[in-house]
């Protein structure tokens, strides 16, 4: 096995409906706040049920809406999941037209029940790059639910970890910031997850054994949990597993924990 496999563990291979063991009382410090998710294998997906592509994204955004609500019974108090990357430009104009009208026609049929249920959204990611009427449409759930405090959910859309981290090294240095006083308090104030804890667990569906370029800042010190079930098929059991998972570990932080 090699050393990136060992940062990752996997409860379930292919689409098994493996029972999860009871989770265990949890301690203080085992208490997972914020959850991130890597949501992987909408395509592969469709492509085994013979199905377009946009299909599977389709199928995508009913896992999510299931998710949500499973991590909100499980009092996690954020999720943050990774829509669409600024990388994800470079895929078929037909495919990333159809996630730009996806996006936009979820919006408008999900928000007012995301709203009665107690979901913040926040939107994480380059918002200028979006067509203006998304944009309003983002403006506006966000503003709309900003009292809500059931669970709060962060839409990485039009996101990249890099960009982000370039986006807030040109504000410091349009801010006229001193070299001197630039430390990881100041860089992570001006990064798009400002006032937001860092991801305790970052969860990646489909199988795959890598970040993706996904909340590089704010995942440093998260713990990592990878599982073959693609995205679409990711359900309570698969949520429970994962929290199984981070309940068995240690939390060192880079530290040594006095024995």
């Amino acid at each position: 096995m090699t050393r990136m496999q060992k940062l990752f563990s996997s409860k379930r291979k292919g689409n098994e409906s493996a029972q999860p063991a009871p989770i265990a009382p949890t301690e203080p410090e085992s208490l997972v706040r914020h959850i991130a998710i890597i949501m992987d294998g909408n395509g592969r997906w469709a492509t085994k049920r013979h199905l377009p592509r946009l299909a599977g994204h389709k199928a995508g955004v009913s896992a999510l809406r299931r998710v949500v609500e499973c991590a909100a019974d499980e009092n996690i108090e954020m999720l943050s999941v990774y829509a669409f990357s600024t990388e994800n430009w470079g895929r078929p104009r037909a495919e990333v037209d159809g996630l730009m009208r996806l996006f936009w026609e979820t919006i408008r049929s999900d928000l007012e029940k995301l709203h009665r249920d107690g979901v913040r959204l926040r939107h994480l990611g380059r918002l200028q790059d979006l067509s203006p009427d998304i944009q309003k449409a983002i403006l506006d759930s966000v503003e709309l639910t900003r009292n809500n405090t059931r669970i709060s959910l962060n839409v990485c859309f039009n996101y990249g970890g890099r960009a982000e981290l370039v986006d807030a090294i040109r504000q410091i240095i349009a801010d006229g910031k001193d070299p001197e006083v630039i430390n990881e308090e100041l860089i992570s104030s001006y990064l798009y997850t400002r006032d937001l804890p860092d991801p305790d667990l970052v969860i990646r569906t489909a199988g795959e054994m890598r970040v993706s370029n996904f909340l590089l800042w704010q995942s440093a010190y998260s713990e990592y949990y990878a599982t073959s079930t693609l995205w679409p098929d990711f359900g309570h059991e698969d949520l429970l597993a994962a929290l199984n998972s981070y309940r068995q570990r240690q939390r060192r932080f880079g530290r040594l924990v006095a024995s």
